[in-house]
């Protein structure tokens, strides 16, 4: 039998459940009163339009780029590049409607309670998450069973197939960086003067940024972050089965057993999903942490279960071994990440406390605590990779293979993760659609429980796709030096210690330029709210309606050309460096990218999910609650973490994938013409 069939089921299992999810949601739960739905269109009219604009401004350089994969490898490569950036595409915009239609809906249920709403939104999510996970196993395994018949090579079949991961991760940096300016623009605007200088709620519709806030939440939140875990996903997926055919020549069990694990994480992730439930508790986070814990066990079982069908011995062991070491880095990640986020945990505690004595010491504690939650998810990683290596060696495989078999173990269940990351921003906009139409305080409060659990699940999503990261871009660098032929890198070299530097440098670069994007977007934002409420009669009374519309076009024009520089930057920046200083260089750069991209992503996404959910337990009325000096403070240092945490924090682990993808996609030109 070829198992390999087993993973295009998996995948449109995956499809076909997202679909069932997604006609049961629309059929079974209303979407309520007219004015509630006039808001939900508005939120779909903004989202569905900037990702357009995002599509067609892209479509430029996709092709540009699809032209010079062609010439430099061929149609087949230029062909794949084209196919991987569709299936970002595809999978963010589908995974986008369904939220956009599950955050009404979520309002609505939460009038019957917080088990039915809670309900809806994980739909809402399961939806997205089975839908880019379905898409990316099914894309990977057709591209590998018809590239495999061309070629009648693995080896080079894999090599083209590369052409899509790249497609993907490329897509996935412009969309998170772009989404992230959107989101952070509005979310910035609408908070400095709707909440410091005006005092009204966060989602009052009086304020003329709060609509492009409800849009920032899918584009940022939904499509980025989902393109960014799909790119996450492929890589590190394509990465063990490209070390899987160099390494195992001729033995192609090695090369889909990567396929196979994937497989068994979607399984699982179907199972897993379906037990997802509040139960008496109505503790939204923990169900969601239980539904995750659950799917890592059935995924462990299905995967030792596959192992043991193929017969591959003892080396079945090492893969098994691995491949739980990195599941188990990518819990300690998860872990690490609710303690330092969660509303009822230490850190987000003493960070609201220290918002008392002003902006200042919050913006210092949500800083302190953002580096203190790096040791333990660090830690994790490199016992993840230590741990593969040597079991690896125990048993007789490959130690890379080992390493990138841990890769695909962390993310193999992100049907879940991904599930879990955007009941987030659907349980965002139900907030924010119940406090707009005026729903009872009792309603908001449902909807403000379930939004809190939901910025711990985004902030436990973004440790996820940074932990994979770190350990799919060790296994990507693996195969960029096994092409080159780098046996090991002389830090003697100055050529090398000059790579290591510049590729140090790439993270904070990067999160500056997105960072100074945000804030200069912002400042049109701001600007724009205070014209309105100033020069819009009735405006602050209530009496008349704000111009949503203008804020929504400066949100979405800032996002779309700020984020060209950044993705532009990620692809050029390597092959300049493998060019001119040459290959050993260019490993030194890689390597220098990995360490400060990992470390400055962590940072920015604990801190950021730190300072917001600070905020929201004064909001719920400690510390002095709603309007007080201490709220007061506390959005400031919130505002910080914004682009922290949605913007600049999960475009890193994106930018490393990318800028590896690039020198093992043009690995063998480096090696034929850098200098020497």
């Amino acid at each position: 039998m070829d198992w390999l069939i087993i993973a295009p089921i998996a995948g449109l299992a995956s499809i076909v459940t997202a679909v069932c999810l997604f006609l049961r949601m629309m059929k079974e739960y209303e979407s309520g009163t007219e004015k509630m739905q006039e808001i939900s269109a508005a939120i779909k009219e903004g989202a569905e339009a900037y990702l357009k604009r995002q599509s067609e401004t892209l479509a430029i350089f996709v092709l540009v780029m699809a032209a010079i994969l062609g010439i430099s490898f061929g149609y087949n490569v230029a062909l794949s590049y084209i196919l991987g950036s569709l299936a970002t595409t595809l999978a963010s915009y589908f995974g986008m409607r369904a939220a956009i239609r599950a955050n009404v809906r979520t309002t609505n249920a939460a009038r019957s309670g917080l088990n039915k709403a809670f309900t809806v939104a994980f739909y809402g999510g399961s939806v997205m998450g089975l839908s880019i996970v379905g898409i990316a196993i099914l894309a990977v395994s057709v591209l590998y069973y018809v590239y495999s018949n061309v070629y009648a090579d693995p080896k080079q079949s894999l090599e083209t197939i590369l052409g899509f991961s790249f497609g993907a991760s490329a897509l996935a940096l412009f969309a998170k960086a772009g989404g992230g300016i959107y989101t952070k623009t509005a979310d910035i605007g609408a908070d400095l003067v709707g909440k410091v200088e005006l005092n009204i709620p966060e989602d009052d519709p009086r304020n003329p940024a709060v609509i492009a806030d409800n849009v920032g939440d899918n584009v940022g939140d939904v499509a980025g972050m989902g393109a960014d875990l799909v790119d996450s996903y492929i890589a590190g997926l394509i990465a063990a089965m490209l070390i899987g055919a160099e390494t195992y020549f001729g033995k192609i069990e090695y090369i889909t057993l990567p396929l196979l694990i994937k497989a068994s994480g979607v399984f699982a992730s179907l199972i897993g999903i379906l037990f997802v439930r509040v139960g008496k508790g109505s503790n939204p986070g923990a169900a969601l942490n239980r539904g995750n814990f659950f799917t890592c066990l059935v995924f462990a079982i299905l995967t030792f279960l596959i192992i043991e069908v193929l017969g591959i011995g003892t080396h079945g062991l090492g893969v098994f071994f691995s491949a739980v070491a990195g599941l188990i880095a990518g819990m300690v990640i998860g872990i690490t990440t609710d303690f330092f986020t969660s509303i009822d945990r230490t850190p987000v505690l003493r960070t609201a406390e220290s918002s008392k004595t002003g902006a200042a010491i919050n913006i210092l504690s949500g800083f302190s605590y953002g580096i203190l939650s790096i040791a333990p998810s660090i830690i994790g990683i490199v016992i993840a990779t230590l741990v593969s290596w040597n079991v690896a060696l125990m048993y007789g495989l490959d130690p890379y293979y080992g390493i990138s078999t841990a890769a695909v173990g962390m993310l193999a269940t992100a049907a879940t993760i991904i599930s879990n990351d955007a009941y987030g921003p659907i349980v965002d906009n139900a907030k924010g659609i119940a406090e707009q139409t005026g729903l009872e305080e009792d309603v908001v409060e449902i909807a403000d429980k379930l939004d809190a659990a939901g910025n711990t699940t985004k902030a436990i999503t973004k440790g996820f796709a940074i932990g994979a990261a770190a350990l799919q871009v060790l296994a990507l660098f693996h195969a960029y030096a096994m092409v080159v032929k780098i046996d090991f890198l002389n830090l003697v070299d100055p050529r090398i210690i000059g790579g290591l530097f510049l590729g140090a440098m790439m993270p904070p670069l990067l999160s500056a330029l997105l960072i100074l994007a945000v804030g200069k977007n912002a400042f049109r934002m701001v600007e724009e709210v205070r014209r309105q409420f100033r020069e819009i009669s009735g405006l602050m009374e209530g009496r008349t309606k704000p111009d949503y519309a203008k804020c929504v076009d400066i949100a979405a024009r800032g996002a779309l050309k700020a984020l060209i520089l950044p993705g532009i930057l990620a692809i050029i920046a390597p092959l300049a460096v493998g060019f001119t200083l040459g290959k050993d260089a260019l490993g030194g750069f890689l390597a220098g990218s990995i360490i400060t991209g990992i470390i400055f992503a962590l940072l920015m996404a604990n801190s950021g999910g730190m300072w917001d959910n600070a905020k929201k337990y004064i909001e719920a009325g400690n510390l002095g609650g709603k309007g007080s000096d201490a709220h007061k403070a506390a959005v400031i240092g919130d505002t910080v973490g914004d682009p922290f945490k949605d913007t600049a924090g999960p475009s890193l682990n994106t930018m490393i994938t990318v800028m590896t993808l690039v020198a093992t996609v043009f690995a063998p030109l480096i090696a034929l013409y850098a200098i020497k």
